[in-house]
């Protein structure tokens, strides 16, 4: 069965202050996606560096998770330090997946200047941080997801199919 880490970093949800929606709606944009049958590994932790590190060490090396994606802790706040942890623990950065994403988010927010999403490769897991807006989690995914199954082919990982119905990625021609 192919993993995927979903990961939701607030310090509000993980205290159970509100919902943790932006979670629910990665998943619901990869149950979109994906025709690959696929199991989430799922956590809601706080905004806390070691604690984020630890669980994107736990997904990728423990529960061999291709990819995980978080949302929340991107910003320019105190406490926003979602992007530190992941580039702690990557053995590679991809700074494009964080370039591309302010870039669609600036069609919509002058304040996504302020996001410091990033991506990186631990092992065989592509790791990728999304802002913590729902709205803006599907944006930034549609722009993204399209390289995220090549980029898991190259570092060994799973074949993800997409429903190319909904979303077309690209895989360079044989």
């Amino acid at each position: 069965m192919i993993k995927i880490g979903i990961i939701n970093v607030s310090d509000r949800a993980s205290a159970g202050v509100y919902e943790d929606i932006p979670g629910k709606a990665i998943v619901s944009t990869l149950n979109e996606y994906l025709t690959s049958q696929w199991e989430p590994v799922y956590r809601v932790i706080p905004d806390e560096q070691h604690l984020i590190s630890q669980a994107l060490v736990e997904m990728a090396d423990r529960e061999n998770c291709c990819l995980v994606v978080t949302c929340g802790g991107t910003g320019p706040a105190p406490r926003d330090v979602t992007p530190e942890a992941t580039e702690a623990v990557c053995h590679k950065m991809m700074p494009g997946f964080g370039e591309l994403m302010r870039q669609v988010s600036l069609q919509y927010v002058p304040t996504a200047i302020l996001s410091r999403q990033t991506a990186g490769i631990r092992g065989k897991t592509l790791i990728v941080n999304l802002p913590g807006k729902p709205s803006a989690i599907r944006q930034c995914l549609d722009a993204v997801f399209p390289a995220i199954p090549y980029c898991i082919d190259l570092i060994g990982g799973p074949f993800l199919e997409a429903n190319e119905t909904v979303i077309k990625v690209f895989r360079p021609k044989s």
